[in-house]
């Protein structure tokens, strides 16, 4: 697997597969090909349905603009068989002859691969690929999930982690403050601050759950609004992960270094799933979106109040096994709707399972890694209309 430098992505929404990968694969093909005279950028498969809406355009011309002509051409009905987030750059001399060309996937978290599948990113650095196999490391040598984060990342990954945790906390605390309108057609208002003062009004379960709403809403919001924000492990779904763990630091005062800890057990549940599975709404769906940060929100809650191995990886389990074929359906493409209340109700759903698993033994029958298989060949069963094309379910009921 990966580093968790690849799955915490800092940067700027409203989407790692739509936004972030494209911005990465035009900064890498304006490094090969810097004297074109003009750039033309085909999108297709999903790429293409929803990247106006994702700003996938604006972000690629945001790149190559500076520098030559651009033409974005948009080819919504042409599905690359390694992945339908495929992209073609084409370099142009002044005759309008092709110099250089390059065709790559955007396959979620802001992660790209090429055709061949080797991804543009850094090697692996973890020799376990499964919660099963992590957790017997575990057992073995007596150390903890994140234990192993920091054997096989070295302890830097600590430096970087406080960087993906100081993002997120500004990501909540600037989705509080911002009011108004999200950008778009939906004509979108921000609900984040209201939420957060009405809560306030409530006491003790009714005003921890309006809280986590809050803190989740307003992340969500700074990602549909394009502010920074942090991959956790999507962009779609970075408002989880946050508002669970600002929570719990706020309510329980956790340290920060404990926080730490547990967004790096979150993260080896996430890689897990993006390793064996995806993390593509394009491609699995929202499943493997939301569904994963809820596991992943799932698994830092548990370990922050105590939780053994095995309850933690209960938690995580439970997190995704109660999303699945779960659809990613944005209206007008946007990351708006259903997405932000999806991510709210997600990080709600991550402190029941939490409470759940913390009742139990930590045993129980299915487990994670094969959530996560079943997650693969449910998202392969699920129609593309349903797979961030906005071509069906409720971006085809409301589109407009």
């Amino acid at each position: 697997m990966k580093s968790l430098k690849e799955l915490f992505r800092i940067g700027i929404g409203p989407s790692s597969s739509h936004t972030m990968g494209p911005r990465k694969a035009a900064e890498i093909f304006l490094e090969r090909c810097p004297d074109a005279s003009e750039y033309r950028v085909t999108l297709y498969g999903s790429l293409a349905a929803t990247g106006r809406g994702h700003l996938t355009d604006k972000t690629i011309l945001d790149v190559l603009e500076p520098k030559a002509k651009v033409e974005i051409v948009w080819r919504p009905d042409i599905v690359k068989p390694f992945h339908t987030n495929g992209m073609t750059f084409c370099g142009l001399d002044s005759q309008g002859n092709i110099i250089d060309e390059w065709t790559v996937y955007s396959i979620g978290g802001g992660a790209l691969a090429e055709d061949n599948g080797n991804t543009c990113e850094t090697p692996d650095v973890y020799d376990l690929n499964t919660i099963k196999d992590i957790m017997q490391w575990c057992t073995d040598t007596g150390h903890s999930f994140w234990e192993y984060v920091e054997r096989c990342e070295g302890a830097d990954i600590w430096d970087y982690l406080d960087e993906v945790w100081t993002t997120m906390k500004r990501a909540v605390e600037a989705g509080l403050d911002a009011e108004g309108v999200l950008p778009g057609q939906l004509h979108l208002r921000r609900k984040a601050a209201t939420y957060y003062i009405k809560a306030k009004g409530y006491q003790d379960n009714l005003r921890n759950r309006g809280l986590v709403f809050a803190y989740a809403l307003a992340v969500s919001e700074q990602n549909a609004s394009g502010g920074m924000i942090v991959t956790a492990p999507t962009c779609g779904s970075c408002g989880v992960l946050p508002s669970v763990l600002y929570h719990l630091q706020k309510s329980k005062d956790f340290s920060d270094m404990r926080i730490k800890r547990a967004i790096a057990t979150a993260g080896l549940f996430g890689n897990v799933a993006k390793q064996n599975a995806s993390i593509s709404g394009a491609e699995v769906g929202c499943q493997g979106e939301v569904g994963v940060a809820c596991a992943m929100a799932a698994a830092a809650a548990n370990q922050l109040f105590g939780g053994s191995i095995t309850q933690v990886e209960y938690a995580a389990e439970m997190g995704l096994e109660h999303h699945l074929g779960l659809t990613c359906d944005p209206i007008c493409g946007l990351v708006q709707v259903p997405c932000i209340e999806r991510n709210a109700m997600a990080a709600v759903r991550a402190l029941d399972a939490n409470i759940f698993s913390t009742f139990s033994d930590g045993q129980h029958r299915v487990s994670y890694d094969k959530v996560v298989a079943v997650m693969k060949q449910t998202g392969h069963d699920i129609p593309s209309l349903y797979k961030e094309t906005s071509e069906g379910g409720l971006a085809k009921e409301f589109n407009i």
